[in-house]
């Protein structure tokens, strides 16, 4: 069972309806003692980061979800909810994340290589370039096209947390991940073949169980 954890801010109908796709059981909850007993978890997000850990902070989820990453069991964030994994964003004022994966959101027109005639955000289809095409959230996955929409990029000078990148004046983590926290920046849910192929593994992932980490 996975459960989908609601702060508010995350896209729960397209989640649930893919994971419905997958014949994933799942369940929706705010309150951490019914989302520990989940196998997996996913933590959506669309908006703010701010308000998002404010959100998390106030419904006593940060240092469950802290807690429940730090035993070694599956955590798939999406899109904002990718970012919260890092340590930070300037996006409304400095904000600290949930810090398990080296990096910090920064808006894309900081960019060095920014071409002013890219637009911002950065929204639609762009193609995957795999840095770890053997790890296992890619297990039968091509380097097709997936689908964004996000005006901050993590940057991280962590290599080995990059699983996979796009190209948007210059790279962009699409997949990261460390142990079995794994993040996209781009919505699986509605990513087409290739998303649903990332979401199938990651239920693959929580379907060992928990507490299999090593």
């Amino acid at each position: 069972m996975i459960g989908i954890i609601d702060y508010g801010m995350g896209n729960l109908h397209s989640v649930s309806k893919a994971l419905e796709r997958l014949d994933q059981p799942y369940f929706i909850s705010e309150d951490p003692e019914e989302l520990n007993k989940a196998e997996g978890l996913i933590l959506p997000g669309v908006g703010s980061f701010k308000d998002a850990m404010t959100l998390l902070k106030e419904k006593n989820q940060e240092d469950f979800i802290k807690k429940w990453a730090a035993d070694g069991n599956p955590l798939l964030g999406i899109c904002l909810g990718m970012q919260l994994l890092f340590d930070g964003s300037e996006e409304n004022g400095d904000t600290d994340g949930l810090a398990f994966l080296p990096g910090y959101a920064r808006h894309f027109s900081k960019r060095k290589d920014m071409d002013p005639a890219l637009k911002i955000p950065h929204m639609g289809w762009n193609k995957l370039e795999f840095r770890l095409p053997d790890h296992d959230v890619l297990r039968d996955v091509e380097e097709g096209h997936v689908y964004f929409v996000h005006s901050y990029v993590i940057e991280t000078k962590d290599e080995d947390v990059l699983i996979a990148v796009c190209d948007y004046a210059g790279d962009v983590p699409a997949i990261v991940g460390r142990g079995r926290i794994i993040g996209t920046q781009f919505h699986p849910e509605k990513s087409s073949t290739v998303g649903m192929s990332i979401l199938k593994n990651f239920v693959t992932d929580v379907a060992k169980g928990r507490n299999t980490y090593e």
